[in-house]
């Protein structure tokens, strides 16, 4: 079976010579991350894919059942000890987004943003902003996910979600990530919004997609290990085991598994990626990954091109490995 690619389009690749590029080296799938797309604006991306590039093979990831945070001007690095208010009234240092109940939340649960270890604790709280405490300093910065040490019901897709996947089905889009596929419910929601020929990938990173991974897998088209957002839920030195899990069973019912995050993250600024990205993509081939995700690398990436390149040899060289053996 054909290892597939797939890239992420963002600012730095959403340029017809990076495009033209990532066709010629038959690219499988050109991702649109919804988390970082304004509805406005989505037309006006799969209608430069189709029409300047004549690329048909897109996918719309939703945001799904996640909270993040809203417009921040300038990045801001909070330090410990230092006391924020997070919500949605315009009284609070940072907006969150989508709204939900903050009712939900204890006091005294911890609270990650993004990936730069920052880290808060909630110590008060109102209807519509919680007070908390930095106990590790960190960035803030706009759009990051926001993970709180408890439970908070979401919806599995947001407004912005329902309605930019209203207009990717007229617009002819065929292919569907669905993110924090928690439950098989939640695929059963979005498999009523997109077309019976569409084919849809349900992304797996959070504890409760794990606890459901049968039923989520036997439901989806594709499922995509998400390790990053895994990461705030299982510690990242289980992330390999997990992973392995999900690539065995995913092969014993026969669906087809993406992996991403970090797979060329030093590529983000350099242009060859380490030793260890190296063995890491060679591995999740070799434990059967039916492909692989540039998320970072192509979207805001300095090498978007490198590091499709890299993909096409390292598969090149599992291909000869494989015949060799």
């Amino acid at each position: 079976m054909k290892k597939k690619i797939i890239c992420t389009i963002g600012p730095n690749s959403e340029n017809i010579k990076t495009l033209k590029h990532f066709k010629k080296c038959n690219v499988d799938l050109f991702r649109i991350n919804l988390s970082h797309t304004k509805f406005d604006d989505l037309k006006r991306k799969v209608n430069f894919l189709k029409k300047n590039i004549g690329i048909n093979k897109i996918c719309i990831d939703t945001e799904g059942a996640q909270i993040r945070t809203g417009k921040i001007i300038k990045p801001m690095r909070l330090k410990t000890n230092q006391i924020v208010t997070l919500g949605f009234d315009k009284k609070a240092n940072y907006l969150l987004y989508p709204h939900f109940k903050i009712f939900q939340l204890k006091i005294g649960t911890n609270v990650q943003i993004g990936f730069d270890d920052l880290v808060l604790k909630i110590i008060d709280k109102s209807n519509t902003i919680i007070t908390c405490k930095v106990i590790q300093s960190g960035l803030i910065e706009s759009n990051k996910g926001v993970h709180f040490e408890t439970k908070v019901k979401l919806n599995t897709l947001t407004d912005k979600d329902i309605n930019c996947i209203n207009l990717a089905v007229k617009l002819g889009v065929k292919n569907f990530a669905l993110s924090f596929a928690n439950k098989p419910s939640d695929i059963q929601i979005i498999r009523k919004l997109i077309t019976k020929k569409s084919k849809l990938i349900s992304k797996i990173e959070t504890k409760s997609a794990l606890k459901n991974l049968q039923q989520i897998i036997k439901k989806s088209d594709a499922v995509l290990i998400d390790r990053g957002d895994l990461s705030r839920y299982i510690p990242v030195f289980k992330i390999p085991i997990q992973q392995l899990k999900i690539l065995k069973l995913s092969k014993k019912l026969n669906t087809p598994t993406y992996i991403a995050t970090n797979l060329l993250e030093t590529m983000v600024t350099k242009s060859s990626p380490t030793r260890a990205e190296s063995n890491d993509v060679f591995q999740s081939l070799l434990h059967g990954a039916s492909g692989l995700v540039l998320a970072a690398e192509t979207a805001i990436g300095k090498y978007p091109e490198e590091c499709v390149n890299f993909l096409k040899k390292s598969i090149s060289e599992y291909n000869k490995y494989l015949k060799s053996n």
